[in-house]
């Protein structure tokens, strides 16, 4: 497993990524995770789901339970 080097930067704590960590652009997303925190990059949102489209399986979503259907009603009725 790769390490990273922490550092203060002021009064706030930073990490020093290795190259072949390395986000573009200037800022990225902070997740905790448990114990763990996960940086996400910060960029459209939906490239990114674009982009995520091809992991997911032929059959993903082909068979699911169903929630029963509301009863039809007057929309403004007692």
């Amino acid at each position: 497993m790769d390490t990273a080097k922490l550092f203060k930067s002021g009064r706030s704590q930073a990490v020093r990524l290795p190259k072949a960590y390395r986000f573009e652009g200037e800022e990225v997303f902070v997740k905790r995770v448990g114990d763990a925190v996960v940086l996400l990059p910060r960029e459209d949102t939906w490239r990114t789901l674009y982009r995520s489209l091809d992991d997911f399986s032929e059959d993903f979503m082909q068979s699911r339970d169903q929630p029963p259907a509301p009863d039809a009603r007057e929309p403004f009725s007692d």
